[in-house]
């Protein structure tokens, strides 16, 4: 289970990892109540419109005509039948989607979906996304991974950096880089033109440190002492992630609870001739799209303003889809998010303790107890009915 939402580091233990490591895939589909459920990596959220339109084909005539994002800027599709997969690798590979069938659980990489866009960063993060994406499927070692280890390559900004991925790559002035391992304080530092040669070391290390050690581990944040995580500070950061909105260089549009039928995913691919970067905030930036879009894509359902309850607000799948949850926490939670006007603390509604999907750092959880749902900030809770939990939501969620 999840940490709760106060205990920010790591304990001490490691976490048993008796059992395989069941995180879905491409081709090893995850059987839901609502049918089987695909992940498709998308390394550093880049798709081409093509892909996109697949994808959206893709759903509609294998899946529930849905896709969704996750956390990590992937996409799911869900409601397959259980003989879809087959049909689904073969789409996937005709689009570039699957160039490694060993190794497509693994090409887990978030980036700085604004690198390149807005005059900020210091490096062009979507060519260590290329690179590193094509060494891990070239390198047999990385099989070994789990479905679960993430890459984070930030471009100095600090937005994916915040995510406390297993190998974070943070961009400084000059070509270097610092290299932060799982949620270490400090990091390694590293010249010019060696970032992600740096990555998938430590990728390898962790490996082989697992098997020296006899330790069960998917992340680094299990097992800190394993590896040296380096003398130097990390810079500060601000919040630089990506709101709805226009911005330098294209525009971003939000998708309520990541999730959207077939036909939105294929505007969005008309509306950016150049691609578009699906974020790890269940949004999507699209680099050269012209602000006459907005209007549109607002009419669509896609949020394309920022300042609404709605910013950092986040669900795990719940019932139906799900036969762990106890409620239908998007449901509940859609109902809460639009009865509010403020933003404020990132919200993770939760339909059992799992937690699946929960944000980092500080939080507020509202997990469905079966009667109502708990409401959690730090230490403080408070249990309420479903009727009553807007209002706590609210209140637990203001800064001031």
């Amino acid at each position: 289970m999840p940490p709760e939402p106060a205990a920010a580091a790591p304990g001490p233990a490691v976490p048993d990892r008796g059992q395989a490591d069941a995180c879905p895939g491409a081709l090893r589909l995850h059987r839901a109540d609502d049918g089987a459920l695909a992940r498709v990596r998308v390394p550093g959220g880049l798709l081409t419109g093509g892909q996109l339109r697949v994808l959206a084909t893709a759903a509609e005539e294998l899946g529930d005509g849905e896709l969704e994002t996750t956390s990590r800027g992937n996409l799911q599709l869900r409601g397959l039948g259980s003989d879809a997969g087959l049909e689904l690798g073969t789409r996937l590979r005709a689009a570039g989607l699957l160039p490694s069938d060993a190794h497509e659980r693994v090409r887990n990489i978030v980036a700085s979906p604004l690198a390149g866009l807005d005059g900020r960063g210091h490096a062009d993060v979507q060519a260590w996304v290329r690179e590193l994406d094509r060494r891990l499927c070239a390198s047999d070692w990385a099989v070994g991974l789990s479905g679960k280890f993430l890459f984070a390559l930030d471009d100095g900004r600090g937005d994916v950096a915040a995510l406390d991925a297993d190998v974070t790559l943070i961009a400084r002035p000059a070509g270097a880089a610092l290299l932060r391992l799982g949620r270490a304080a400090t990091a390694r530092p590293v010249p010019a033109g060696a970032a992600v040669d740096a990555a998938l070391a430590a990728a390898r290390d962790f490996l082989a440190a697992l098997r020296a050690t006899g330790t069960a581990a998917w992340h680094l944040r299990e097992a800190p002492d394993l590896l040296d995580p380096g003398p130097l500070p990390l810079p500060a950061f601000d919040d630089p992630y990506p709101r709805p909105g226009a911005l330098p260089g294209g525009l971003c549009v939000g998708l309520r609870f990541g999730r959207a039928p077939a036909d939105r995913w294929r505007l969005l691919a008309d509306a950016a001739p150049d691609g578009l970067r699906l974020t790890p905030w269940r949004g999507a930036v699209l680099p050269a799209a012209a602000g006459e879009w907005l209007p549109r894509l607002a009419a669509a359902g896609f949020r394309t303003e920022p300042g609404t309850a709605w910013d950092g607000a986040t669900a795990c799948t719940g019932t139906p889809g799900c036969a762990r949850s106890l409620a239908d926490v998007r449901a509940d939670a859609r109902a809460a998010l639009d009865a509010a006007g403020r933003p404020g603390l990132p919200v993770h509604w939760s339909g059992c303790a799992r937690r699946c999907g929960h944000p980092g750092g500080d939080w507020v959880d509202v997990l469905a107890t079966g009667q109502g749902y708990r409401v959690t900030r730090g230490a403080a809770s408070v249990e309420v009915t479903t009727h009553e939990m807007a209002e706590a939501v609210a209140e637990a969620r203001r800064t001031t």
